[in-house]
């Protein structure tokens, strides 16, 4: 009798088992059913909003449904975060992360949201260098001359970022850190009031992202002077690092991926990745990227669980060792 109970037991589940499974693939072969929002947490223009922009065409046509890009800026991209998180667990929704999205839950004492809990990752869809850029006025002309000129003005260099606890906050917090500088943040509310502000003198330095500061830099508007990662950008080769310009060790990289709130069923987190992973290693999206600065990457979802898991623990040990904090 009690072999036979378990039996039943155990066809019952097997039974709800591959139903489960069957409604995974039915949802997967039905979905999209209606236009997919890819969420960017920054203002237009800036360089999530272009990497969003050049995957989101090319995903329209690989999906048969449109894909939109929504821009909801504020909070260090917490405000789009925590949107994606609440949404509909259908893939309808997603979020283009950034290394803003690993630094906020240890930079921020309470969030609405747990990216380590409230999200899925697909994919990282690439990786880029900030670039280290002054205003064409000031003096230096190396991350040496500019240590020696900050040192000799402490407290009086000035430097903005897409707002409080941006990448671009935290990758220069780190250098003053790590470098013993007195320097001054003016935050801003996206990469493009805060790049317009360099570009009118009305802050003298900043960290962005490769993919929007290196065209300007070619048009000599800025000077370029390092790049933020441990070794050499293939977008400008002769530009060399902090690490090798009397910084050693520092390492700060940005990167790009997209996620969906946690919940979504595998099968159409599985969709997602093939397609979004296709569209990344299409030849003219490389080409795209790679002109930009940016390295195409196209990973599992598995991988860039992992890398972001190790994102969110590298950061809080920055945000600790820099005292780095959101006003």
């Amino acid at each position: 009798m009690k072999r036979r109970i378990a039996h039943v037991r155990f066809m019952s589940s097997l039974m709800v088992l591959l139903a489960m499974g069957v409604a995974a693939t039915l949802h997967a072969q039905g979905f999209p059913s209606k236009p997919v929002r890819i969420v960017v947490g920054f203002t237009p223009g800036g360089a999530t909003d272009v990497v969003a922009r050049t995957i989101s065409q090319k995903l329209s046509e690989t999906l048969g449904q449109a894909v939109v890009v929504d821009n909801r800026p504020g909070a260090a991209s917490n405000i789009g975060a925590e949107l994606v998180a609440k949404a509909p667990k259908d893939g309808h929704t997603l979020l283009l992360g950034t290394v803003s999205t690993s630094i906020n839950p240890s930079l921020y004492k309470k969030l609405a949201y747990d990216p380590l809990v409230d999200f899925t990752a697909i994919t990282q869809v690439t990786g880029t260098p900030f670039l280290f850029v002054v205003h064409p006025s000031l003096p230096a002309r190396s991350v040496k001359e500019f240590i020696a000129l900050t040192r000799a003005r402490p407290g009086q260099l000035n430097y903005g970022s897409a707002g409080s606890g941006s990448g671009a906050h935290l990758f220069v917090a780190m250098f003053a850190s790590m470098a013993q500088l007195d320097v001054v943040h003016v935050p801003y509310k996206g990469s493009a009031p805060s790049t317009t502000a360099i570009l009118s003198g009305e802050t003298i330095f900043m960290f962005d992202n490769i993919v929007t500061t290196l065209p300007l830099a070619h048009a000599g508007k800025l000077r370029a002077l390092a790049v933020t990662t441990a070794v050499r950008s293939a977008a400008a080769p002769e530009m060399p690092t902090i690490s090798e310009s009397g910084v050693p060790g520092y390492d700060a990289n940005a990167w790009f991926g997209i996620f969906a709130p946690a919940g979504t069923p595998q099968a159409v987190v599985d969709r997602l990745n093939a397609e979004i992973v296709k569209v990344v290693k299409l030849a003219d999206t490389r080409d795209r990227f790679l002109a930009l600065g940016a390295e195409p990457v196209g990973s599992t979802p598995d991988q860039f669980g992992a890398f972001f898991r190790n994102e969110v623990a590298k950061w809080a040990r920055v945000v600790s060792e820099s005292g780095a904090h959101v006003e």
